[in-house]
């Protein structure tokens, strides 16, 4: 099974934008503020960042040959 270079792209743009809803639904007070969902989100953000950026260099690199 191969992962498809756009698949990573989206998955880390899932995985930001959950880093970045999480901790904003915690300072509106929806949902209640903790240590371990604040390290789940940034977790996430990094992973997502992370994932994105891999996406986008192996994408590029398939299109250029």
């Amino acid at each position: 099974m191969q992962i498809h270079p756009r698949a990573l792209i989206v998955l880390g743009f899932l995985l930001v934008l959950s880093g970045f809803v999480i901790p904003f639904l915690m300072v509106l007070r929806i949902i209640q503020p903790g240590l371990l969902l604040s390290f789940f989100s940034y977790g996430a953000s990094m992973a997502g960042l992370l994932l994105g950026l891999i996406g986008i260099a192996w994408y590029t690199g398939a299109r250029k040959h």
